[in-house]
């Protein structure tokens, strides 16, 4: 069986949350099924060489514009295309914008899978025609895919509800807590920090993400504890722009950074607060759980089907709730990193994705 990936823009150690599902499910799935040829069609700007191996998984680079949201797209194409002409059997699409495509797909004649991690229509970057594609490519993805993967029961529920004629295609399988590997071990003095004395968030520089809210509720917070953001912008913008500029000596920037060094900083902070008006299942939340790290969270539905207790919840774009819920002991929020690694485990996670493949191809 061959199965082509695409929706991504590359693995490993590529920003975002796709690509961190990605990289921790495929090679699983490929451990699951030696026999099992599976390429991922990245985007050309975002790896470095044409054509390599990741842990048994094959990367072959395409052409891709750098858009905010044409390349996704673009890329998507050019992997169907791609696909048809090696002659793989199955193409598994991941998100809802790159799912626009599904139709071509199968009328190429792939079999098709399609992961949906989030209504990205909801995202606040996205003007009127770009958000009419992304509902249409949700749309097209579930009447036309032969599977749909929902990453969160939420998200599974409303899709079957809202496409009755798909409800039996529709299947819910999470994002997964990875095992982060050991860091070098200078992060803390690299961004001249203090073990427990930070307050730690992981994300891109974009509005949805609501990293605004929390520099503003951090600056009342009231024992000193410093504030570190990792993650970068996927393109250049005002938001990230204005972001930046409110870097001090207490606002600490770290842009993206390897998940040895994201494994350091979880164990270390204080507290790790994911502020987002939208999410899918939160990957970086699920790194901060594996890792034990006390966790704050907006009461978006993605955040609660995280299963945390009420307590560790505030409401989303409330500043003020926010901060009164940072100036709260530390103690309050922990969580249990062994149930985490329970809930959302990769290797089952990958066990059911096989299972999907296997049942196409029966």
């Amino acid at each position: 069986m061959k199965v082509a990936v695409t929706g991504l823009r590359g693995i490993p150690n590529v920003m975002g949350g796709v690509e961190t599902h990605c990289e921790e499910m495929l090679p699983r799935v490929k451990g699951l099924d030696p026999d099992l040829n599976i390429t991922v069609f990245a985007r050309a700007p975002y790896v470095k060489k044409p054509r390599y191996k990741y842990r048994g998984i094959s990367i072959v680079s395409l052409p891709s514009p750098v858009s905010v949201w044409r390349e996704a797209i673009t890329s998507t194409f050019n992997a169907i295309v791609a696909a048809r002409r090696t002659k793989m059997d199955i193409i598994h699409i991941h998100a809802i914008g790159p799912a626009l495509l599904t139709p071509l797909a199968r009328l190429m004649g792939l079999k098709v899978v399609v992961t949906h991690h989030g209504e990205d229509y909801n995202r606040a970057k996205w003007g009127r025609f770009p958000r009419f594609i992304l509902r249409m490519g949700e749309r097209l993805g579930m009447l036309f895919a032969n599977h749909v993967i929902a990453v969160s029961p939420s998200l599974a529920k409303k899709l079957q509800k809202s496409f009755p004629g798909s409800t039996n295609r529709i299947s819910y399988i999470p994002n997964g807590t990875p095992e982060l590997p050991r860091s070098r071990g200078d992060a803390l003095a690299r961004f001249s920090l203090k073990s427990n004395e930070y307050v730690l968030a992981v994300g891109r520089l974009v509005p949805e993400k609501g990293l605004h809210d929390l520099i503003k509720a951090h600056a009342d917070i009231k024992d000193g504890r410093k504030l570190v953001i990792v993650g970068g912008a996927d393109h250049n913008s005002e938001y990230s722009e204005s972001l930046l500029k409110l870097a001090n000596e207490r606002v600490i920037f770290t842009g993206l950074q390897d998940r040895g060094t994201l494994r350091e900083l979880y164990e270390n902070a204080a507290l790790f607060v994911m502020p987002s008006y939208h999410e899918g299942l939160p990957i970086a939340a699920l790194e901060a759980g594996s890792c034990s790290t006390p966790m704050l969270l907006s009461d978006i539905q993605p955040n609660r089907d995280i299963g945390l207790p009420e307590k560790d919840y505030f409401p989303v774009g409330d500043t003020s709730a926010l901060g009164q819920a940072l100036n709260k002991p530390n103690y309050l929020y922990q969580v249990d990193a062994a149930e985490f690694r329970k809930k959302f485990d990769w290797d089952e996670i990958a066990l059911s994705t096989s299972s999907i493949y296997h049942k196409l191809m029966d």
